[in-house]
């Protein structure tokens, strides 16, 4: 069988989505306080500014993967307004149960399915843009899911990245003491949870640094992709452009 990583250690592929699966479900009711806390508030502005290089408009039709709680799913339906569609997706119900009765109990009614993004349920052409942020590091195939989400995009289509990646050199000493001493122990303070903040550190060095993914990106039929390195490279937005 083939094997992959979960975060430091080695797993079946067929393992992987159901241990990603275990650690979502952990840390569901508490990711956005998490969210907060590790990041000292720095998601909201990393989110503002992936929403900000999106250029969603009114009548856009978004699709937004990994999208979880719903931060990002319910800027985009503020800029796609009434004339557009803006849909909430995510593999893990937990995650995505959370965010659903969040829009709802904000007036906001959208589309929310479960899905796997590396076999995504819609026609091809169909999204002006597609986001996925925080979620492509977790997935057993990435190329796979890069080639699904440039499948589903119109040709002139923007794909969005907003993940954690390779920090700056003269950070790299802090930034490991941070992440394998102090989340954790957030992890276990605010979510009752130390391992899946282990995990989820583990797994960030797992995922492919900034030129990697560009690659990737271009080798899944975006021809043209720059990347954005936000605070010293803690976390990068990738966009890609369709061919």
């Amino acid at each position: 069988m083939s094997s992959t990583h979960f975060g430091f250690q080695t797993v079946d592929e067929s393992e992987k989505a159901q241990r990603v699966r275990g650690v979502f479900d952990s840390v569901a009711s508490r990711y956005d306080v998490m969210n907060d806390v590790m990041s000292m508030g720095l998601h909201r502005a990393w989110k503002a500014y992936t929403i900000a290089v999106s250029g969603v408009r009114e009548g856009h039709r978004v699709l937004d993967i990994a999208a979880g709680t719903g931060d990002l799913t319910r800027a985009f339906a503020k800029h796609a307004g009434t004339t557009g569609c803006v849909v909430h997706t995510d593999i893990n119900e937990a995650m995505l149960r959370v965010g659903r009765d969040r829009m709802l109990d904000e007036g906001l009614v959208l589309p929310t399915s479960i899905c796997d993004a590396e076999t995504l349920p819609f026609a091809a052409n169909s999204f002006d843009l597609v986001s996925v942020a925080f979620g492509l590091r977790n997935m057993t195939h990435k190329e796979r899911a890069l080639g699904e989400m440039c499948r589903v995009l119109r040709p002139g289509g923007k794909l969005l990245v907003l993940e954690f990646s390779k920090v700056a050199q003269p950070l790299q000493k802090a930034y490991d003491w941070y992440s394998f001493k102090v989340l954790p122990r957030l992890g276990q303070w605010i979510a009752g949870d130390a391992e899946s903040y282990r995990y989820l550190a583990e797994s960030i060095r797992m995922h492919p640094g900034q030129q990697e993914l560009k690659t990737m990106m271009k080798d899944a039929g975006f021809g043209h992709v720059d990347v954005h390195n936000l605070t010293g490279g803690v976390v990068a937005l990738h966009v890609g452009i369709k061919c």
